[in-house]
């Protein structure tokens, strides 16, 4: 006789809860901010609006890309994510989804992403991603992010790919502006994601990442912090000569660059003074971060519509 005290069935999931736990396998919010910087450089490619149905083509396969890759990146990192706050809540910590299923969707994913642009834009294109999402996997995930707190520094690279594609897209070949957007993108990622673990430190010691809010003073983070922002501002302006931007988009990098370093300053500030995390305030470095990625971006391309 069964005892129905102890009997526990599992809860039948809804198609709707099926869907959601598969697309957080591909972290929605990440790709969006990949897309962000593609769209600006095939407009600096084309020298203007270019055109509509490679800009579709172009992001269908980014997002595919970028989903495929963050899919992998979910199932190998599954034993971090549910020892933090921040990520034990994502489908793979809660089981969601299977190991093999997961692995099956992130490569039809990536399957589709390498048909999609080799076909709607250019063959490079294509490979650009297939490489970018190789590094994102193999380098950042499994070789780098657990072993060293240069982790990001390197490791964000993948990330860097997206003005790269976005551009080869446009023209089949690589140039000096994209290339120049691309160090944009790696310049800013250290400060960007440092000031995020600042805030969530706890929970990488937890898991044993050694992100470098967790294996380095604060004072010391915040100095790095404020290192790489100024670069990247410098890197930003070179677009100017390199590019032939107007007066617009130097407005722009320069107006936000000038609040980024002054928010990166203040945060220096407040950790030479011994406060604790939570005063150090740096979600305030991170959210504004996110918005001067975007101005930058959006300036050159509605720079190129100015005559």
């Amino acid at each position: 006789m069964t005892d129905s005290a102890t009997t526990q069935t599992p809860a039948k999931r809804t198609g709707r809860e099926i869907i959601a736990a598969y697309v957080g396998l591909t972290k929605p919010r990440i790709i969006e901010l990949l897309l962000v910087t593609t769209i600006p450089a095939m407009f600096l490619a084309a020298g203007g609006v270019p055109d509509l149905w490679v800009v579709l083509w172009t992001m269908t396969g980014g997002t595919l890309a970028a989903a495929s890759a963050n899919v992998f990146n979910s199932v190998l990192d599954a034993d971090i994510d549910q020892h933090m706050r921040r990520t034990r809540n994502r489908p793979m910590p809660r089981h969601s989804v299977s190991r093999g299923a997961a692995f099956a969707f992130g490569a039809v994913l990536g399957v589709g992403s390498v048909v999609v642009l080799g076909l709607g834009t250019t063959p490079l294109a294509a490979l650009l991603a297939v490489v970018a999402n190789a590094y994102y996997v193999f380098v950042y995930t499994m070789a780098l992010k657990r072993r060293t707190s240069q982790n990001i520094v390197w490791g964000g690279i993948a990330g860097c790919f997206p003005p790269l594609i976005g551009w080869v897209a446009v023209t089949g070949e690589v140039a000096l502006p994209p290339l120049v957007l691309f160090a944009i993108v790696f310049a800013w990622t250290p400060p960007h994601t440092w000031a995020l673990a600042i805030r969530y430190k706890e929970d990488y010691a937890q898991a044993h990442i050694p992100m470098l809010p967790v294996v380095m003073p604060p004072r010391k983070v915040a100095a790095r912090i404020l290192a790489y922002t100024i670069l990247t501002v410098a890197v930003s302006l070179l677009l100017w000569p390199v590019a032939g931007t107007g007066w617009l988009y130097v407005a722009v990098a320069g107006g936000a660059g000038l609040a980024m370093i002054g928010e990166a300053v203040l945060l220096y500030r407040r950790a030479a003074k011994g406060v604790d995390e939570i005063q150090l305030r740096p979600m305030r470095l991170f959210h504004l971060s996110n918005t001067y990625l975007a101005l930058v971006f959006a300036a050159a391309a509605v720079d190129t519509l100015l005559p």
